[in-house]
Formats: C-alpha cells, structure tokens, sequence
C-alpha cells in the first residue's frame, strides 16, 4: 500500500516521504482496528486531507466492488453533520475516502486544545454527531468504526461524521455474486440485510455512548483508545462494566450522568437503541440546563399551550353544569366531585394562582390550596368555564395513550385517597390528596405530552430475569429507578418537571417542597410544620401506591412493610395500618365513598396477592415501546 521515495541524499534518506498513489501522508491522525485516518497532501488539487482506509484490504475483486459501492452511498448523503467526501477511489487495491481538511480538526485534536471545556459545549458536539448517524441511519447507513478521528469540528464549532462503511465487515463470499446481481430494492427488502444494518446501527449508537464517557471522564475508557475495542470488552461480548467516573476534569450533573451510565448500562435492554433516542435524551439535558427562566418547562411549554395540561374526563363539563344548577348544592359537594378530574382540579389551582387573582382577591394569604377555596373565588360560572376550556378526552392520545393514561389517572387518585387515610388528625383532607396527586404531577404531565418516552421509562424500571446460563438462584437483574430512568429518556427528572410547571402556575415555594417526595435513599425525620407533614404523608402514600403498582405480586406485602416501616415513627403507622389505608383507598377509588383517617393498629395482615394488579401496567392493547 504504502511506498517509501528516497531521493540520493543523506537527509532524505533519514527522513522519507510517505505516499499514498498521488498523496503524500504527513501524519497520522489516528488508527483502530478497522480503519486509519491520515493527514495528506494532495498535489492535483493542492491541499491537505484526510484519507481514511481500512486496515484490512479487500479479500478479492467483489468485496472490493462492494466496499465501494457502500462508501459511493454513503457520501452522497447530504446533511449538515455529516463531512463531504471529495474523492472516493481506490489504490492498489485499497479503498479509500478523501475529505477536504480545511472541514477542522478530528475531536481528538479539539479537545486536546480545548482541555476545559463545559460539559455543555461537549454535549452539543455529541448532539451534532449523532444528527448526522441518526440521519446516515434512516437512509440506511451504518458509520461500522466510529472513532474520535472520525469526527471533524470546526473552528466555529460544526461537527461533522466522516468516513461511514469504510469498515464494513464483507458477506461470505458466495453472496457476493448474488448480492451484485440484485437490484437495489430486493436488498432494501431482505431481511438479513435490515438486521444487519440495525445491529450495525446500534453498535454505532454505543460506540457514541463509549465517546460521550471519554469526553466527560478526559480519559480512554477501560484505557484502551479504541472504541471498537472497548465495546468487544463490554458486556456482554466481554466482562467489563464501563461507568462514569466520580473524578472527572469537570463536575458532571447528575441527570448527565445517568444519560451516559445508560448508554454503557450491562444490560442491553437499557442501553440507547437508535440515535433519535439517546438525540433526544441528550437534547433535553441541553435545554434544561441552557434557559435561563424556563429550565425543564421549556420541554412542555409549547404542548401545555397547544393541548393544555392534561384532557378532561368524558362529560366533566355536563357534570359540572348539573351540579352547579343543582339548589343548594354546598360548594364542599362541588369540590368532591370536581376532585375525581385531575385535569380540572389542576386548572381551578392554575386559574386562581395566577398573579392577577391572587394580587386582587387573596392577597397576604398565600397560595390557595383547596378547590372549596378556588370555586368561592371564581364562583359556578367560572368552573364553567374552566370545565369548558379544558381538551376534551383524550386530546392527541391514540387509544393505546389514552389507556395507559387512565391507569397514571387512577394511580394517582389511590395514592391521593391513601394520603387522606394517612393524614393524621386534625389535616385537611382535600389538602393532602392535592399535595399527593401533585407529586405525581410529572408523571402525569410525560404520560400525555411524551407516551413514548413514558413507556420507555417504565420498561427501564423493569427488573429483567438473570441471564440464560446463570447459575441456579441468581438474582433477577433490577431495573433503574424512575429518576435514573427518566434523567435516560429525557434528560431531566419528571419530578422536575412538575415542579416546574407548579412555579408556572404560580402556586409558591410552600407547595414546590410539598410536592417533592421524600426521597427513598433519605431517612425520613420528623417534620417540624404542617407543610412537611402534608408532604410526609403523600410521600408515603405514594410509595405505598408504587410498591403495590409495580412490583410482581409476592413482593407486594414485603414491600408495603417496609414503607410503613420507614414512616413508622413520623406517622404512627404499622403494616397492617398502611394495608388498611390502601384497601380502604381502593375502595373510595371504586365507590367515590369518602375516605376515613384510619385507626392504629399493631397486627399486620397479608395483601390479596392480586391487590392492585388491575392498576399495574396497561391493559390489553396498549403499547410496549422498546426502550431504545
């Protein structure tokens, strides 16, 4: 490949020129298993390049043919993040692609002079890259060696992919025939082909994953300089586990870093699956972190203003009509009723938060928490009228969404009515349901605006069985936590969200810490107001409604002592307390009954092993995204 000219002199002898066919290589700029990428000079056209060629030279002249034709449609995609190619060609057999070098410099050289770089600046490189292959991708394009020298960012700071289908690994020989004498859509249609080309795709999208932990940590990973090397030591091709490092050469965030832990997790299940989605995730991170006044809100705030906040239930409009017709109908009876509607209890909060309501009518007394509050406030035909703005059910969703958000709706409303059971004497009932269904405010606010996103959370936090050929008692493989899970798949926590959204509707620093759960790896203290007594009791009702929700039925029972345990000396709540609150929540779920505060008990007594079951996960129909 590779000739040495020497002309008759001793200086030239001890330095020769390297070329390549017409090119004269200068430097090496970086090299893998699969491919090497050189710095040349070009005399015909008078400028620098990089060439990049594969390390291993086509078997025969149709696997040349092949590796050509796929490098041929690679560079004719067009696409801001993806590097033009001047000259694809062949020399002595080797194929190769040219690119013009005045593009930039590889990422390896840009971070090595720009050694501090904000994790910021960094994600946005990784955003460009990924446009780029999840662009290549869709036209069905795999990269097949993505290595820091195969990305190209300019003085201006535009990356770009270069080099795609040089590594291609080539078919078997006796399909090489077959493969040249098909027609282009007969290859687009065959089967093993499509696979291949996803499975290419997705190591692709984890030889990202390995870069994004190289750019954040500022060392190699597993110190090894390629990635493809790195990836084949991986589980489960090999036995290394590659995590984020605590030391790095900038803080990295948290929600950053369980985006970078998922694209590397050792479980395939939870790893990025396509460009779009680690885009995605990585793109949320970006936006929370680079506006100033809207932070996560500025996911929702265009959906919230188009399709509201969440749909009204079927004929809550009707209902509310009737009963505010209805003689004598106290506002206490309204308020039960409106309760049942999220969505509408929800606005009647926004409406009489806003600043304009609570600077004329309660002014100096804070936030109004109840709905008896907020209907003698605006009065029948202001409900009316807020009934009547809200998206009719189920808004965009199809009815797989719609199913999976009713579930979310009825989840959040046993959690409300445990909280009620929960709420030790003297607490406003209606209050602490509010503060419960308002933890839970996130959730429900992904659920309608981004299903996708929220089945792809819930398939993370699924515990996965232990994988075939384990020995016998190996325990099954956990799933992430619902914030791990939705830092993966947003790039921010939904708690976060919500929390956003309540400070938008103008609801005060009292109600943001309410609605912020006790959060489960923390001891849970004694509260010393009202407000952390309200938000203590959500919190256990909620954690209660997610052990029973959630988790296979033989640990429900298990799981449901040990968050009473966990509240038992802030609530004076046992197990067979924390049961009954449940049973009697369910109850109020399914009759509209009132919720009583329950009574003190000591014998704890075992849950129906399907209690709950029917609220876990959607019924027949829904969908079941692929976590990728």
């Amino acid at each position: 490949m590779l000739s040495m000219v020497a002309p008759d002199t001793p200086a030239a002898r001890s330095n020769p020129t390297r070329v390549f066919g017409r090119f004269e290589l200068r430097q090496l700029l970086g090299k893998s298993a699969g491919t090497m990428v050189w710095l040349a000079f070009d005399p015909r056209a008078a400028q620098e390049v990089m060439l990049t060629l594969p390390r291993v030279q086509p078997v025969d002249a149709a696997t040349l043919e092949l590796r050509l034709r796929d490098m041929k449609q690679a560079a004719r995609l067009n696409h801001p993040n993806l590097a033009h190619a001047i000259e694809v060609g062949v020399q002595d057999h080797w194929p190769f692609v040219s690119v013009d070098r005045a593009l930039g410099l590889t990422l390896g050289e840009w971070l090595a002079a720009h050694q501090r770089a904000a994790p910021l600046e960094l994600i946005d490189l990784m955003c460009q890259a990924l446009r780029g292959l999840a662009f290549a991708h869709e036209a069905g394009v795999p990269h097949h060696d993505l290595q820091f020298q195969h990305l190209i960012v300019s003085e201006q700071g535009a990356l770009r992919v270069m080099a795609l289908s040089v590594c291609e690994e080539a078919p078997p020989p006796v399909a090489h025939a077959e493969r040249s004498r098909a027609n282009e859509r007969t290859m687009a249609l065959d089967p093993v082909a499509l696979r291949a080309q996803r499975d290419a795709a997705r190591r692709d999208v984890l030889a990202c994953g390995v870069l994004l932990h190289q750019v954040l940590g500022g060392v190699p990973v597993l110190d090894e300089a390629d990635i493809a090397r790195v990836i084949d030591r991986m589980a489960p091709l090999g036995r290394e586990l590659v995590r984020l490092p605590w030391t790095t050469p900038q803080p990295v965030p948290e929600a950053l870093r369980a985006i970078a832990n998922r694209c590397t997790a050792s479980q395939d299940r939870q790893r990025y699956h396509n460009a779009r989605t680690l885009l995605r995730a990585l793109e949320g991170w970006c936006e929370a972190q680079s506006l100033d006044s809207g932070g996560p809100l500025a996911l929702l705030l265009d959906r919230l203003r188009t399709v509201g906040h969440l749909p009204a239930l079927p004929g809550v409009g009707a209902r509310v009509a009737k009963m505010a017709a209805t003689e004598g109908q106290r506002t206490d009876e309204i308020a039960e009723q409106i309760l049942s509607d999220m969505a509408l209890s929800f606005e009647l909060l926004r409406i009489v938060n806003t600043a304009q309501v609570r600077g004329t009518q309660v002014a100096g007394n804070g936030p109004v928490l109840t709905l008896r509050r907020a209907i003698a406030l605006i009065g029948e035909d202001g409900v009316r009228a807020a009934a009547n703005g809200l998206r009719p059910w189920p808004g965009p969703l199809g009815e797989a969404g719609a199913i999976a958000l009713q579930r979310t709706l009825a989840r959040v409303r046993l959690a409300g009515h445990t909280a009620q059971a929960l709420r030790p004497a003297g607490y406003d009932p209606e209050v602490v349901y509010i503060v419960a269904a308002l933890q839970n405010l996130g959730r429900l606010l992904v659920q309608y605006h981004f299903p996708d996103e929220a089945e792809q959370i819930r398939q993370l936090m699924q515990p996965a069985p232990a994988p075939e050929g384990a020995a016998a008692g190996t325990p099954e493989q956990p799933g992430m936590s619902e914030e791990a899970a939705s830092f993966a798949v947003l790039g921010v926590d939904t708690e976060a969200l919500g929390a956003a959204v309540v400070k938008h509707w103008g609801l005060g620093e009292e109600m943001q810490h309410m609605m912020r759960r006790v959060h489960v790896a923390k001891p849970v203290r004694r509260p010393d107001s009202d407000i952390d007594m309200l938000r203590v009791a959500a919190s256990a009702a909620n954690e209660a409604v997610d052990a029973m929700t959630q988790l296979p039925a033989a640990r429900v029972s298990a799981a449901i002592a040990q968050v009473a345990q966990r509240y038992a000396r802030v609530l004076e709540v046992t197990p067979r307390d924390l049961q009954e609150a449940l049973q009697g929540a369910r109850a109020a779920l399914h009759t509209g009954a009132p919720v009583v505060a329950m009574k003190r008990s000591a014998e704890p007594q075992e849950l129906p092993a399907t209690f709950g079951r029917d609220l876990a996960t959607p019924a027949s129909g829904a969908a079941s995204t692929n976590p990728g």
